[in-house]
Formats: structure tokens, C-alpha cells, sequence
């Protein structure tokens, strides 16, 4: 971990204060070991390395937030223990194909796909996308840089996403080679063939916003 060792002093207190969300430039992009040990250093914040392999530092989130996450964790976990697959919190890491490691508030993994990975590859940053996953806005969430993150999980192999934004009250459905569908405050949203009956109720989440 030679990278690593140049910024073993970093941790969460290198960060309070300063502007959120953060990009971090090393002279070399660190491994995916050396991120993961970075990672649990820094915590709660969260850390992602885009294609340049640069580090994007965001802040943890707040109550609300994390309520939103818990909400949508829940009823994806839920649908899981009925029809199979595992399902992926905001912490779980995918290096993707253009080398980025991202990470997703909620997703999901087929049993196959899952049981095809090693023990080493499920405990780290498997090199693989979600078959599913589900991003939530924040209000200090640039919309533009969030819509470009779900572009890049369709370009690395995701087959469904949605981006949830509780403040604008609009759930954006990607699809692969497929233009954005906008809903504009969905009492509730199915999925389709990826996760066929999974069904969120949306409206929960309009109600805990105001």
C-alpha cells in the first residue's frame, strides 16, 4: 500500500469544515484494497474513485437521509427474501468496467451473478454493476452530476436504475439504450422484468419530505 501510506494521517477530521462534495487528486489512483482501507478510515463519509481515479469525498447523510435509505433498503430487502438475490447497501462498492468504483444507496444482485463470485470478490469491490440499484437526491446534490452517475451505471452493464429525488418529488427511470422516463410524484413504482413484482411506494417518501 505504498499510495496508502503517503495519507495514513487522513481521516475523518482531515474533512470537517471543508466543502462537500470533495475530489481528491493522488500522483497514483489507489488499488481497490488500498480504497477500501481508505474508505473505513475516513468514515462516514463516503468514497468513490471516478474513471480518472480520482477520490470524490461526500458528506454522511442526515437523518432524513438516512431514513429515506432505510425506507428503500427495506422494501428491496424485503422483495429479495421472497424472489431471491442479495441486496447491496450504500456502503458495498462495484468496480465497474471504466474502472470507477461506485457506490449505490440501494441495489440489487442476481443469486447467479452472486454466486459466481469468489469469497475475496464478495468482500471487497467485485468487478461487476448491479442488476438493479436505486440512487436518492439530497438537496445539496448536484442533479446534473447525479444524472451523469446513473448515465455511467447503464454504461457499465446495469439493466434498471432509478434516481429518486424526494425534494422535487420525481422518481427518473433508466433503462439501457432507452431515453429517461420521468414520473412526477408516483404514489408508487413498479419495476419491471429485472425485478419483476418489486413495487416501492413512493408516496411514503413524498409525505416524509415535507
Amino acid at each position: 500500500m505504498a499510495v496508502l501510506a503517503e495519507f495514513v494521517d487522513l481521516d475523518a477530521r482531515t474533512f470537517s469544515g471543508l466543502p462537500m462534495p470533495l475530489t481528491l487528486r493522488l500522483p497514483v489512483p489507489l488499488s481497490d484494497t488500498e480504497l477500501i482501507a481508505f474508505c473505513r478510515g475516513v468514515r462516514p463519509y463516503q468514497v468513490e474513485r471516478n474513471a480518472k481515479g480520482e477520490l470524490e469525498i461526500m458528506s454522511p447523510n442526515g437523518l432524513l437521509g438516512a431514513s429515506f435509505e432505510a425506507f428503500v433498503i427495506a422494501a428491496l430487502g424485503t422483495w429479495a427474501y421472497m424472489h431471491g438475490g442479495i441486496v447491496i447497501s450504500s456502503q458495498g462498492g462495484y468496480t465497474l468496467a471504466d474502472t470507477s468504483v461506485r457506490m449505490a444507496d440501494a441495489s440489487w444482485i442476481s443469486e447467479e451473478r452472486w454466486s459466481a463470485l469468489s469469497a475475496r470478490q464478495r468482500s471487497g469491490f467485485a468487478s461487476l454493476s448491479p442488476d438493479f440499484l436505486i440512487e436518492i437526491a439530497s438537496e445539496t446534490d448536484s442533479r446534473a452530476k447525479l444524472r451523469r452517475k446513473m448515465e455511467q451505471w447503464m454504461e457499465n452493464g446495469a439493466k434498471l436504475a432509478w434516481m429518486i429525488d424526494p425534494n422535487g418529488a420525481t422518481v427518473s427511470i433508466y433503462r439501457p439504450g432507452k431515453g429517461m422516463e420521468v414520473l412526477l410524484r408516483p404514489d408508487w413504482v413498479e419495476a419491471d422484468a429485472v425485478v419483476p413484482g418489486f413495487r416501492l411506494e413512493t408516496s411514503r417518501l413524498w409525505e416524509k419530505s415535507q
